[in-house]
């Protein structure tokens, strides 16, 4: 007898638990979602106990469905861990009469195997496990035997029990060859699996056939950082306004770097008020801002506070397609960097094999990342950017040895804002029957590595400040005596730092900042501004942003004069950090009292309505009061084996802050400590690791009596002594600390290190180790080809290097165990096959060569049949 019940006809549990009954949802429509398919899941949900959600309540929702991740929420959804699936997880979870694992139905394009169920064919059991590894770590599912649900048959032929199964069966799933999933992997993106499907593959035709261009209508409105022309959707203008709802309860801003005329940006604020938005003039009050660079104050301040950033054709995608997609989902809806990504003006990049909206795209991003683009190829060519091979400028790259790379290493590069290296093989991956048009413009901004190089946190004034709290401006009668003292205030801070001689340029240079209009409520576009040439005396204290820019002078002028105060910023800063010191400016005297009440006792305009100008950080610091500094860090101690703390953090803390006071700070970076503090000689990552680095290793008595005597105390007393551990690893401790030196962290240059994957520590582990030393570790599966030599050229050219050579041998660090053992023998013929011995090694070899700066081979090292550990 069913002991869950039987079921209705509609999917209904009749048991006593509803299958759905813990869930909450809420569908996020569009997408791709068709009407009937929601109205089909929504049923489904409800018969079965869920409770949907008409909005989202990230309190309440315990699931969300959607067939993408560009939806607003999905951040602070994202935060909550709450889980968002696709619509067919309700369907798979009501076949298996239990909720299925949101992680293989999530919409996240990064798991691009989500949705595939994979069941392998007659596969060498190290592809099989290897494709399975695969697969789950990329979102998809694994099946032992063939059912409905099995999306993917893995095989080298048709002629095999699960195949026939299938075939019979008439089910509807793809039998492919192992190497699409190889291709995906190695790629990091979906391919399409059309030219490995069996019976007739093309990837095992003999080469000639031309490969298929990739169409990509997806990209158009997103291949240019500039704008074409203002989207109208079809219909009369007063429908299109009444249906669009994108900005709905969104508070907008435009910044002044747009450079569009005040008739484009009255229709554009008229469709945005149109559609139940409002515009507004403060970045503070915005909660989407529009710019074109990433080199203004606003821009920084939006950033910081995690506003919606991006540009003007993203805001025309929205507009023309009325939903929600975020700026960072494509690169060219994300404002671009003035003078591009440092190091790329030096390249020359062309195309190949791209056509349509892919090849504008591309062509867009070389130059936005500000690289010059060439439609033909010469020999003075840096790179060729291709979708595959086949071509004529492939070959002439070959010949001229030029740089050959496909599109993602052009879009990781700017991406995460750095070149990056040629080397990696994902950017030099072509598959034989695959044009890779097909996955451009997958690459999202990476927002942690924009932060880091564009708005760092406390790389200047702190920009979270809302503009409620900022000091108020006085009236206009008060404002012109304060304005005249503020100019010459402005212009004695600004004389020191631009010349030795205390001589102001032609006229005071401002800062680029978006222009904060006065927005009343029968005033709707910039048509009806008056612009006038604002007098001399208009110009307000440094880091206030103007209230109406100058229209007589050049664009290039201001440009030059905003470059020219960006690179005296740093003096600046120091100027009004010193002026904060207690004893005042050390230097070209101090501001007079009267100018100080005058600055900071600003009052505001009596008008609520109008959207004012921020305060700059400067001024709101300047009366904060200054902390206490701590004494700078002399000692980077790395601390390894203290069992003091275990299970006390709060004592931890504590005593961590403590030793800072000391000057001794406690870093977890073995590349970046000085010292090493450990009871003994142990066998962690840390401690190996730092060993390559030659810090002073003492005993960890040293931080308990700094602790007691709350002094910073000589080290040469607590020197690590541990004649035991010394008689381990065959060395005495300051000898290998010795070698360490002279090594330089390059004692295993020239080495490749392989490991088992189920190796005792984890492969991470010794890959730290080895690549702490300057070696190389793979990670070893018995593949064809996985063993590889070590190219020319690969050293730094140094005597040592020159001298040491390409070494006879090839190691493989393995366990013990039966499963590890059938790799021996395969490794062994492998190496053999380059003309290398090989060598299996215990792990105690690569430990104690790394804690004894040393490579010395011992019998005892190497591991044998008579080794192999019988299973229980």
């Amino acid at each position: 007898m069913n002991a869950e019940g039987p079921e209705g006809p509609s999917g209904v549990n009749l048991a006593s638990a509803p299958l759905f009954s813990q869930v909450q949802y809420y569908v996020v429509e569009g997408h791709g979602l068709k009407a009937e398919q929601l109205q089909k899941i929504c049923k489904i949900l409800d018969e079965n106990g869920a409770v949907e959600h008409d909005k989202l309540s990230l309190n309440e929702v315990t699931h969300v469905i959607s067939n993408s991740i560009d939806f607003e929420e999905y951040e602070a959804v994202s935060s909550k861990l709450i889980p968002v699936v696709k619509p067919d997880w309700v369907e798979v979870s009501l076949s298996k009469r239990k909720l299925a694992n949101p992680r293989q139905h999530s919409p996240d394009p990064r798991l691009f195997f989500s949705g595939v169920v994979v069941c392998c064919s007659d596969l060498p059991s190290g592809d099989k496990d290897a494709i399975i590894g695969g697969v789950l770590a990329m979102g998809g599912l694994h099946s032992s035997a063939v059912s409905k649900l099995v999306t993917h048959i893995v095989t080298l032929t048709t002629d095999t029990d699960k195949c026939h199964v299938a075939l019979t069966r008439n089910l509807k799933c793809k039998l492919v060859l192992p190497h699409w999933f190889d291709d995906c992997l190695r790629l990091g993106k979906r391919i399409d699996e059309g030219p490995y499907l069996l019976p007739d593959p093309e990837i095992l035709r003999r080469p000639g056939d031309r490969i298929p261009d990739a169409s990509r209508p997806d990209l158009i409105g997103a291949s240019s950082p500039q704008p074409g022309r203002l989207p109208t959707p079809a219909g009369t203008p007063s429908q299109d306004r009444r249906r669009l709802s994108v900005f709905k309860d969104k508070r907008v801003m435009l910044s002044t770097d747009l450079e569009i005329g005040s008739h484009l940006r009255g229709t554009i604020e008229d469709l945005i008020i149109s559609s139940g938005g409002t515009v507004t003039g403060s970045v503070h009050k915005a909660n989407i801002f529009i710019c074109q660079y990433r080199e203004n104050q606003d821009y920084r301040i939006a950033s910081r506070a995690g506003k919606d950033v991006g540009n003007l054709p993203w805001l025309y995608h929205l507009i023309t397609h009325n939903a929600w997609t975020s700026p960072l989902r494509r690169l060219l809806h994300y404002p671009i960097a003035r003078y591009g990504l440092p190091g790329f003006k030096n390249f020359r990049i062309s195309l190949s094999n791209y056509n349509g909206e892919a090849r504008v795209y591309l062509e867009n991003l070389a130059k936005a990342a500000g690289g010059e683009f060439t439609k033909t190829m010469k020999q003075d060519n840096t790179h060729l950017i291709t979708a595959h091979t086949a071509s004529e400028k492939c070959d002439a790259a070959k010949e001229w040895n030029i740089n050959m790379v496909n599109h993602l290493w052009l879009e990781e590069s700017y991406a995460k804002w750095q070149i990056q290296t040629l080397s990696d093989p994902r950017y030099t991956h072509f598959p034989p029957r695959t044009n890779l048009g097909e996955v451009v413009g997958q690459t999202p901004i990476d927002k942690q590595a924009i932060e880091r190089f564009f708005f760092p946190k406390g790389a200047d004034a702190d920009d979270d400040v809302q503009e409620d709290s900022l000091p108020k401006p006085t009236h206009s009668k008060d404002r012109n005596v304060l304005q005249s003292k503020l100019v010459d205030t402005h212009t004695e801070q600004l004389s020191s730092p631009i010349n030795g001689q205390g001589v102001m340029p032609h006229r005071p240079v401002q800062l680029e900042m978006p222009v904060k209009r006065a927005l009343k409520r029968d005033t709707l576009h910039s048509d009806n501004v008056d612009f006038r040439t604002p007098a001399k005396s208009r110009f307000v204290k440094e880091g206030k942003e103007n209230e109406t820019p100058s229209t007589t002078s050049s664009r290039g002028a201001k440009d030059r004069a905003v470059a020219k105060l960006h690179e005296l910023a740093p003096d600046i800063a120091l100027y009004e950090k010193e002026k904060k010191r207690v004893g005042g400016v050390v230097f070209g005297g101090r501001r007079s009292d009267d100018d100080m009440r005058t600055t900071t006792n600003r009052k505001r305009s009596v008008s609520q309505e109008d959207d004012e100008s921020a305060e700059s950080e400067a001024d709101i610091r300047g009366v904060k009061r200054a902390k206490k500094s701590k004494p700078p860090a002399s000692m980077r101690l790395l601390l390894t084996g203290y069992q003091k703390w275990a299970g006390n953090p709060k004592v931890e803390q504590e005593e961590r802050g403590r030793l800072r006071e000391l000057g001794i700070l406690l870093t977890q970076d073995p590349t970046s400590c000085t010292h090493v503090a450990s009871p003994r000689i142990v066998r962690t990552q840390k401690f190996i690791c730092a060993l390559a680095h030659a810090p002073m290793v003492l005993s960890t008595n040293f931080v308990d009596e700094c602790l007691a005597k709350n002094q910073r105390l000589s080290t040469d007393a607590f020197k690590l002594k541990d004649p035991e551990g010394e008689k381990k690893i065959g060395s005495k401790l300051s000898l290998a600390i010795q070698r360490a030196k002279a090594n330089n962290g390059r004692l295993l240059r020239g080495y490749s290190i392989y490991c088992t994957e189920g190796i005792y520590g984890g492969y991470d582990t010794y890959r730290a180790i080895v690549e702490a030393n300057g070696g190389k570790c793979l990670l070893y599966r018995a593949r064809a080809g996985s063993i590889v030599t070590s190219r020319p050229g690969a050293s730094d050219g140094t005597t040592e290097d020159a001298e040491r050579g390409d070494p006879e041998f090839v190691y493989l660090i393995s366990g013990a165990t039966p499963d590890e053992s059938r790799l021996w023998s395969k490794f062994s013929h492998m190496a053999q096959d380059i003309d290398k011995a090989p060598r299996i090694a215990k792990t105690d070899w690569m430990l104690n060569l790394a804690l004894s700066q040393e490579i010395k081979w011992l019998e005892e090292y190497e591991l044998t049949d008579k080794d192999i550990k019988t299973e229980q």
